[in-house]
């Protein structure tokens, strides 16, 4: 049965963390949002955001904070605080929609939550040990502390559900994907397709050949046909592809073996050091790209020399998505760094004429919040910048299962 809704609740729950937004759905537009961290430490922290006829005002709070049921609490009183809280009572909000990183073979849309679901989300623990634990949590907090909302699961790998068995098989033994379910799944899937249906509607027809590059502190491409993803990046976990923060992306895998049979290194110790110790900080001590573009302004050899690593190998994936989709319309920066890093798109785009791509160097420079076209006038594919919003591409979804 629809239920009519206007207010949906986006939570993304981590380990010892809270993100949330309230969307009001007839404006799309963000009524409250903020995190509460460090819980189950001895003090945890909340910063709490209220936006009102366009004004943001912001609170922090600072007191212990045990688990996530203390905290989600407290941002539902803040929510319907008599002076700050922007509605009057937890009941108007009518869904939760809740962040959940694997779906798995399982899930290939977005899903009203019930005992089973959570039981699958559960099975699904070993494919992301990290995320889904604390997604679980977060919706198991969100059920009592808003019991009378419709708990909804928009899960990342979702949209990659799409790819064909040619792009997500691995050339292993087959009873390693028949029993394990070892493939590629991909994440990041709520970003890649939010941004490629704002391409679309920019290019104004559905037949298209898209390549969105999702690069913040995590990384991945997509390559997208006719708003379908037909391949991406990231695989069974996200440490493979691009070169993120601080995960390696693509390596050879005979390092690990040499690291754990010659170097007597321990799995532990591997996965940590692809998973933390890599990519940027591995090559640079820096994790913000910010950080690093100061130090290529500069002319610091290193900083330079991991700027066009990191391009390099987005190079080569826009290499590979051409190539799988037979041509190419248009790609899409989006995220932190794809959004706001002026040296890292062009150091993409420099020297691929062949893919007709011709960066527009005053137009690259431009910080606007809008999407915007950086190519140059009549070049064969746009070069789009499109700011993602996750948490309104949740609150879409969670509102069409509902509305």
């Amino acid at each position: 049965m629809k239920r009519a809704c206007k207010n949906i609740l986006v939570v993304n729950a981590g380990s010892s963390s809270i993100k949330y937004q309230l969307i009001d759905m007839i404006t799309e537009l963000p009524l409250s949002s903020g995190i509460v961290e460090r819980i189950g430490l001895k003090e945890g922290t909340l910063i709490h955001k209220t936006f009102i006829e366009g004004v943001e005002n912001k609170i922090v709070e600072t007191f212990p904070i045990p688990n996530h049921t203390v905290g989600l609490e407290r941002v539902a009183e803040l929510l319907t605080d008599k002076k700050i809280g922007v509605i009057a009572d937890p009941s108007e909000i009518k869904a939760v929609g809740h962040r959940v990183v694997h779906g798995g073979e399982a899930f290939t849309k977005t899903v009203e939550i019930n005992n089973d679901i959570k039981a699958k989300v559960k099975e699904l623990f070993p494919l992301a040990p990290l995320h889904n634990p604390a997604n679980l949590t977060g919706i198991e907090v969100a059920e009592k502390v808003f019991p009378n909302a419709v708990q909804i699961a928009v899960f990342d790998t979702a949209f990659h559900q799409t790819i064909p068995d040619v792009a997500y098989r691995y050339a292993i033994p087959a009873e390693l994907y028949e029993n394990m379910g070892i493939r590629k799944y991909g994440f990041h899937g709520t970003s890649h397709k939010f941004v490629s249906q704002k391409a679309i509607e920019y290019l104004g027809k559905s037949d298209t050949k898209i390549i969105t590059i999702h690069i913040g502190n995590g990384a991945s491409m997509a390559a997208v046909k006719n708003g379908v993803c037909v391949d991406t990046s990231m695989g069974l976990g996200p440490l493979n592809g691009l070169i993120m923060g601080t995960r390696s992306g693509d390596i050879d895998p005979s390092i690990i073996f040499y690291l754990v049979e010659q170097k007597g290194y321990s799995i532990e110790e591997v996965s940590t050091l692809l998973n933390k110790k890599s990519g940027m900080v591995g090559l640079t001590g820096d994790t913000d790209m910010r950080d690093i573009e100061s130090r290529v302004i500069k002319g610091d050899a290193i900083a330079e020399l991991s700027y066009k690593m990191y391009a390099y190998r987005i190079k080569q994936y826009i290499g590979n998505y051409a190539a799988a989709m037979n041509g190419l319309d248009a790609i899409v920066f989006t995220a932190g760094i794809g959004e706001n890093d002026s040296i890292i798109r062009n150091l993409v785009c420099e020297n691929m004429n062949y893919f007709g791509l011709e960066l527009n160097g005053e137009k690259n420079k431009i910080r606007t919040s809008k999407i915007r076209e950086i190519n140059n006038e009549g070049a064969k594919t746009k070069i789009l910048v499109i700011p993602t919003n996750e948490e309104l591409e949740i609150a879409r979804q969670s509102f069409e299962l509902i509305k």
